[in-house]
């Protein structure tokens, strides 16, 4: 799989903006896994697979992630930088979120913690889709079916294979609670409120060159 993204345009406004989004990313989870009141359904799974071999949070996303990467070859579909650098630096970034969040807490703080990991998500999602390097392994995923089949709605793809991810998470001991449907409602509209305010628009074309006046 051959790379996509074009680091000649704005590379280092864009490039901070793709790594703070993916560090953020992490950071967020990390709120909401330290809340306990529900996570995403992606989270729900990876925290259920975490309970289950022992592995942390952070290297379980990195092995789903780069897992999920492997099955967009036979849907032919092409990384960026941020595809693969969401794969390993979110995994990372919540690891080490982890280590310095201080454990437990009375609930309104928990509250707070869930309200905050929610909007920055959402904030994050916006600032490393707006970068312009490429999707992240999971959505792309949703998007490469829906090309191989068309026809078929992003969204309905995407609610069936959240809900399976989500009830496989379940089964395997993750968090699912208010935190998830709170999620499931926000997460759209906050995406769609940061997203026109991070994205980096895209080079201007070339001026178009007048055609040679014929000689007479």
């Amino acid at each position: 799989m051959r790379l996509i993204g074009n680091l000649r345009h704005r590379p280092a406004r864009r490039l901070t903006q793709l790594y703070a989004g993916l560090v953020l990313y992490g950071l967020s989870m990390a709120l909401m896994i330290e809340s306990g009141l529900g996570l995403n359904p992606w989270d729900v799974f990876h925290e259920g697979v975490s309970k289950r071999t022992g592995l942390t949070f952070g290297t379980v996303s990195i092995l789903v992630g780069a897992a999920v990467l492997l099955l967009w070859i036979p849907l032919r579909q092409r990384p960026g930088l941020g595809t693969v650098s969401n794969v390993l630096v979110i995994g990372l970034a919540v690891d080490a979120s982890l280590a310095l969040l201080p454990p437990d807490g009375p609930l309104p703080v928990r509250i707070g913690l869930l309200v905050a990991g929610i909007v920055g998500n959402g904030a994050a999602t916006a600032l490393y889709l707006g970068a312009r390097f490429g999707p992240g392994p999971r959505d792309g995923l949703m998007t490469g079916f829906v090309a191989r089949r068309p026809g078929r709605s992003v969204r309905v793809v995407r609610t069936v294979i959240e809900i399976a991810v989500l009830a496989l998470g379940a089964l395997l001991g993750g968090t699912v609670w208010i935190g998830t449907v709170a999620y499931a409602l926000a997460i759209g509209p906050l995406t769609q409120f940061f997203l026109p305010l991070v994205t980096v628009p895209e080079p201007a074309p070339p001026p178009a060159h007048p055609a040679p006046v014929p000689a007479v």
